[in-house]
């Protein structure tokens, strides 16, 4: 009967256990009992049981201890739903008395049996009784009446006797771990790890296996797996004589479990337990689809399970084991790709610090851009592109970056800055090179012009001291900190392979370099989504030609400085078209405002006007002059291009010769020609029109026919609620979800994340909106625009292409809408095509 009370259960095949009513812990036990493995008896305790007894109810014991021998010893574990949230340590022994110590005596011998009896007194004292450890720290553990000294000893301290009858030393117990688990500390813990604040705790009463005694005793934990690699290998440690998971905490006294030639062995000892183990092992994996750890404890020889749990594991080793599992026919391939959180593939893409390495941590902010990288600090881009040229490792430390640090970023290992949010400029360019970054570090003093940089602590570092960050916890450490290497192995390549196959949204990639290019095609992109092209104005060539357009005085002037970025910017294109070989590019066209090419220091503009062989009172007056209060809104994108036309006539000539170059012998291209910060029918239309008169003239010019297609970035909140009347002119729009939600909350990206965190933390946002998109207001706008669009033009192809196109929960919502693609940096198309893959089979079950 007992083992059908949904409270108080006897843990058998058949009883009505649950991981929603019981745990983890009980439900797992439950599973290994249907596999006739051997089990102890055990009994399960229900949250609600649980619950009842931290508020000061008293169980029914004689239901919990029916089914165990009147003399035997009891475990009790706990069994929380999800095991990463912890709980109450475990309590052996229970039941140890006065008269079990000299009954135990005669059959493990008295000193064994003495070790039982302190160590569960040494465990009552501090979980149960409450009294501090320190106690018993002056007893001699090897003295002959080492037990009556602990008794003695718990006795003062506690003013009573040691409790000697087992159903008042389990209540203790049960009820010491109850409110333990319902204490605000403990509570606060587990929320912190994801677990709801009325999370509920299950409680195991198990048969204590002693491990101790006569012949071949002791206990331990085998695994078949490396967690690190996720590679087959017999892994754990067994202990002689102990109980528990001593083997785990002890040193050279356990033993390894295969033969080791670095010492003594299970397989050596025990060898019939051993493959009695490894047996076992296997049909867990198997019959629970699952790499286990299995706890178990030896006594007289015989082989007990205590307890399976889910083997720890990297994020390298949770592909690997995902895929082997797929493959040996455990699991289907669509379940493999679905065990794999997507942002954990930025563990395999990236270098990161080792996991056990000591921390030295300095400073934190925004985690911007993932991995880990090792570098003497520098100040200055021209400092970085130094560094490299010298071949030594650095990290670009800036107030904030902007695109004239752009050949520095590409130079330094990672970069840091002391403000910025998570699609701030240096977060933007860290992640599409791949480069580990960290934004936002204002507790960090940042003392550019003296070249030091002051931790909250005090510390100093100067130029050229070695510091480490880290772009995926978003912490700065002191120092050279241990790496592990990133692994594409064939194991991530097939995952990947599998989730392709079933993914219903294509995946771009946000490219503005050939090498950008290249990483984008390694990682599978479908094609560029997003070619920035004011990006290839900053090497030195070109910025001299950008300068001496902005100063000209009139269009004739503009277009003969224009006319020599031209083949710069050609060429540049039509390698981006050769590396995706007849996949779609998307290139946006200019647009930021002209004074980022400008030089804001009096260095700078003593170069500039020598350059332009010009007074410094003049060149002085222009910058200032083009000077704006809010750039971010001023004349920027289309509205530059609209003023400035040869700008864009120039960049459409670029891309349609460019085609042309890479097309003479190969397959068409189809070029995408985007206009940026649109919110207008009318500026389409201009636009639309100067690119139609020179794609006349190539098309004159070179004696070829070709096409193209025009679209709009849509990033203003009107582009997207009058979308109905600027779809006819386009043939795709390409949400820019960066600058709209900038404009839709009125947050600058660069310094929000000055406050977000606080914002985030009360309750203000429930996310970073430039980090997950926000779905009522800025999806809102995204589904209007994408429906009033199609509802003018149904072929029209939508996509997103900020940086929240590789963000799990944002392209969720983008199949919801119906966009054909997104776009993302290089090295996040891995983790879109996964979440891709994710939310498709999701949906298929759905339907199902």
């Amino acid at each position: 009967m007992q083992q059908n009370d949904p409270d108080i259960t006897l843990i058998t095949q058949d009883a009505p256990v649950s991981v929603a009513n019981h745990g983890g812990r009980a439900k797992c036990l439950q599973r290994l009992v249907r596999l006739d493995l051997p089990v102890p008896v055990t009994v399960a305790l229900s949250f609600d049981e649980v619950h009842r007894i931290a508020t000061g109810e008293t169980p029914e014991m004689a239901r919990i201890l029916a089914p165990f021998a009147s003399e035997q010893l009891l475990c009790v574990r706990p069994s929380s739903e999800d095991p990463d949230w912890g709980g109450p340590g475990a309590v052996l022994n229970i039941g140890m008395n006065d008269a079990r110590l000299e009954a135990l005596g005669k059959r493990i011998g008295e000193k064994a049996a003495a070790r039982l009896y302190v160590k569960f007194i040494q465990s009552y004292s501090t979980h149960v009784a409450r009294l501090d450890p320190d106690i018993f720290d002056d007893l001699d553990m090897n003295a002959p009446d080492v037990v009556a000294q602990f008794l003695e000893a718990y006795e003062d301290e506690a003013e009573e006797p040691f409790p000697q009858e087992r159903g008042q030393q389990l209540v203790g117990v049960l009820r010491s771990m109850a409110r333990a688990w319902e204490g605000t500390t403990a509570r606060l813990l587990r929320m912190a790890k994801g677990a709801p604040a009325d999370a509920g705790l299950g409680l195991v009463v198990q048969s204590m296996v002693l491990g101790v005694g006569q012949g071949e005793c002791g206990s331990g934990v085998l695994q078949l797996v490396n967690g690190d690699t996720g590679l087959p290998q017999i892994t754990g440690r067994y202990l002689s004589q102990s109980q528990g998971r001593d083997a785990l905490q002890t040193g050279a006294e356990a033993l390894y479990l295969e033969r080791d030639a670095r010492g003594a062995s299970l397989e050596e000892e025990a060898p019939e337990a051993f493959e009695q183990l490894k047996a076992h092992a296997a049909v867990m994996r198997i019959k629970l689809r699952e790499e286990m750890q299995c706890e178990f404890a030896i006594d007289s020889g015989e082989v007990h399970i205590l307890d399976g749990v889910r083997v720890q594991r990297t994020a390298r080793a949770a592909v690997r084991i995902a895929v082997s599992l797929a493959n040996d026919g455990i699991i289907p391939r669509e379940e493999a790709v679905m065990r794999i959180e997507p942002r954990a593939l930025n563990e395999l893409l990236h270098r990161q610090i080792d996991p056990n390495a000591k921390r030295d941590v300095i400073g934190a902010g925004v985690a911007a851009s993932p991995g880990a990288a090792t570098g003497k600090i520098v100040f200055t881009a021209a400092e970085a592109q130094a560094s490299a040229a010298r071949g030594e490792a650095c990290v670009l430390v800036r107030r904030e970056t902007n695109p004239e640090d752009i050949r520095g970023m590409h130079a330094a290992s990672a970069a840091l800055t002391e403000r910025g949010g998570i699609t701030s400029h240096a977060a933007v360019i860290g992640r599409g090179l791949g480069l580990p970054c960290v934004v936002g570090a204002s507790q960090m003093r940042f003392h550019t012009r003296k070249r030091r940089l002051v931790a909250p602590d005090g510390r100093v570092f100067r130029e050229g001291d070695v510091i480490t960050v880290d772009g995926t916890n978003g912490q700065i450490l002191a120092g050279e900190a241990p790496m592990v290497e990133a692994a594409l192995d064939d194991a991530f390549q097939a995952l990947m392979n599998w989730a392709d196959d079933v993914r219903d949204i294509d995946v771009r990639a946000n490219a503005d370099t050939p090498d950008d290019a290249r990483t984008a095609l390694n990682f599978k992109a479908q094609g560029i989504g997003l070619c920035r092209t004011e990006h290839m104005f900053f090497e030195a060539d070109r910025l001299t030609a950008i300068r001496e357009m902005i100063f000209a005085d009139g269009s004739e002037d503009r277009r003969a400085a224009l006319q020599q970025i031209l083949p710069l910017q050609r060429n540049s294109i039509a390698e981006l078209f050769r590396i995706m070989e007849g996949r779609p590019v998307c290139v946006r066209l200019f647009d930021p405002p002209l004074h980022e090419f400008l030089p804001t220091d009096r260095a700078g503009l003593r170069d500039l006007a020598e350059a332009l062989n010009l007074p410094l009172s003049d060149v002085t007056r222009r910058v200032e002059a083009l000077g704006e209060y809010n750039p971010m809104l001023g004349m920027r994108g289309v509205r530059l291009g609209i003023t400035v036309p040869e700008i864009y006539d120039m960049q459409a000539r670029a891309i349609f010769e460019a085609m042309l170059m890479v097309t003479e012998d190969g397959a068409p291209i189809v070029p995408e020609i985007m206009i940026p910060l649109v919110s207008a029918k009318r500026e389409v239309e201009l636009v639309k029109t100067r690119i139609d008169a020179v794609a006349a003239a190539v098309r004159t010019e070179k004696g070829r026919d070709f096409d193209y297609r025009l679209g709009v970035m849509v990033e203003t909140p009107r582009a997207a609620l009058r979308a109905e009347d600027i779809a006819p002119h386009c043939d795709f729009f390409s949400f820019g979800t960066n600058d709209l939600t900038q404009m839709t909350y009125g947050l600058s990206r660069d310094d929000a994340g000055r406050f977000m965190s606080p914002y985030v933390q009360q309750g203000v946002f429930p996310e970073d909106p430039f980090h997950t998109l926000d779905r009522e207001g800025v999806g809102e706008l995204l589904r209007l625009g994408a429906e009033r669009g199609r509802k003018a033009r149904p072929e029209l192809t939508l996509s997103v292409c900020g940086e929240h196109g590789g963000s799990p929960e944002s392209i969720a919502f983008c199949r919801e809408i119906g966009m054909n693609y997104v776009s993302c940096s290089p090295f996040r198309v891995p983790v879109a095509r996964l979440a891709a893959a994710q939310f498709a089979i999701s949906g298929q079950n759905l339907i199902k």
